[in-house]
């Protein structure tokens, strides 16, 4: 069976536009969120978020396209340029029919509907946009970037919530193990801090009220949290297979050797209890990946924050690993980033790769007082820890009850 790297990775997030940036920041412990710029939140409950700071596509693509891309879309293109050139990829050097680009997005173009949807309502339905269908359909993510750079292998958005990202990442490192590609641009996207849709999340009770303190609103598997905080970003990974990158001496991240996908088939928003769908989720990855419970050493957790999600995915890492949990270093990316919807597992994905080159772990700010239904696990508190990672799993949990898992090793040749 194929083996299928990581060669090349590219981000943006609210603590950073780069790859580089956002590591940085990680490690420092630093938050991105703060109280939200782009619009007016005077009516809403919720004023808080994760918002990427001082954007200027116009410096890497034509203003004239950008207007026809929706956010989410944009955010897309520009990791996926920086993963790209961190690939060192030409892939004029390729047989285009052979690279696929499998990019999740849970919502796709939200800002676009919004804005149209307005247009709709106040002007009558000539003055809406002939682009609104293709800015806002969830699969431009994919569909764009393949048009972009001329792509041709096989081409789909995944679209499962908060697993949307990983599941893209799941689906393309089972093409390249099966050959139906040899290379796959992969990742997530979600522009999703919209004024509709921080209205809808805050009136499910799903989001945090700490407007005061912005900083300190997202705090997984501590006993005060209150809900996630809503993000923004991309993060796009380059998947290949082994021989490709061995032939072009390109630099390997880690290995990816498992994908584990379940559904709860329970409730539209919570987990299924005791977190089941989640273990059972890392015992597939852990299978296919060929790996005992005891060669894991890090869990980037899906933590969002939330009541139920935290105390269950706690309650299903516990359960699956038995003794060896209590060996376990695990995180939550979202305590500083906040909660990304579609990118995140993508986000994490990367985070976890990065981790793995460099022998560390960010911690887990926030988690001032841990919830007693959470006790017994290393949640890295405090400071970013060295630690040897030879196989690491990230967790992504959706609405919906769609749960992936995905393995990665530390690359020997």
């Amino acid at each position: 069976m194929r083996r299928v790297v990581v060669t090349g990775c590219g981000a943006i997030t609210p603590l950073g536009n780069d790859v580089k940036t956002t590591w940085e920041k990680l490690l420092k412990g630093e938050s991105g969120i703060d109280t939200i710029k782009s619009f007016d939140t005077s009516n809403h409950t919720v004023k808080i978020a994760g918002e990427i700071k001082d954007f200027n596509p116009e410096t890497k693509f034509d203003p004239k396209i950008l207007k026809r891309l929706d956010r989410c879309v944009v955010l897309c293109l520009w990791a996926t340029t920086e993963a790209i050139e961190d690939a060192q990829l030409d892939f004029n050097q390729f047989d285009k029919d052979r690279i696929g680009v499998i990019i999740g997005s849970g919502i796709g173009g939200l800002l676009t509907w919004e804005a149209e949807h307005t247009k709709f309502i106040e002007k009558g339905p000539a003055r809406v946009s002939p682009f609104l269908i293709p800015m806002m359909i969830p699969d431009m993510t994919s569909g764009y970037v393949a048009i972009h750079w001329g792509l041709k292998g096989p081409n789909y958005t995944t679209v499962s919530a908060c697993a949307s990202g990983a599941h893209a990442i799941g689906d393309a490192f089972r093409a390249i193990k099966y050959s139906d590609a040899d290379i796959v641009v992969t990742g997530g996207s979600e522009a999703p801090v919209t004024p509709f849709a921080l209205a809808g999340f805050s009136n499910m009770r799903a989001l945090s009220r700490r407007n005061d303190e912005p900083q300190k609103a997202s705090r997984p598997f501590d006993k005060g949290r209150d809900g996630f905080v809503m993000a923004e970003g991309s993060a796009i990974l380059i998947l290949e297979e082994l021989e490709c990158a061995r032939k072009r001496n390109a630099k390997i991240y880690a290995e990816c050797i498992g994908y584990g996908s379940t559904g709860d088939g329970y409730h539209i928003t919570a987990p299924a209890p005791e977190g089941e769908g989640a273990r059972r989720s890392m015992e597939r990855s852990l299978k296919e990946a060929g790996c005992r419970y005891n060669d894991i050493n890090y869990v980037n957790a899906h933590g969002t924050s939330t009541d139920l999600n935290d105390k269950f995915e706690a309650r299903a890492i516990k359960d699956l690993f038995a003794e060896h949990a209590k060996n376990l270093v695990i995180n939550s990316t979202k305590s500083m980033i906040g909660h990304s919807l579609g990118a995140a597992g993508a986000i994490e994905s990367v985070v976890s790769s990065l981790s793995i080159r460099d022998q560390i772990v960010h911690p887990t700010i926030n988690l001032e007082n841990p919830d007693t239904e959470c006790e017994g696990l290393d949640f890295v508190v405090g400071a970013a820890r060295k630690t040897t990672i030879n196989y690491a799993i990230s967790n992504s949990l959706g609405f919906g009850g769609h749960n992936v898992t995905l393995c990665f090793k530390r690359f020997t040749q």
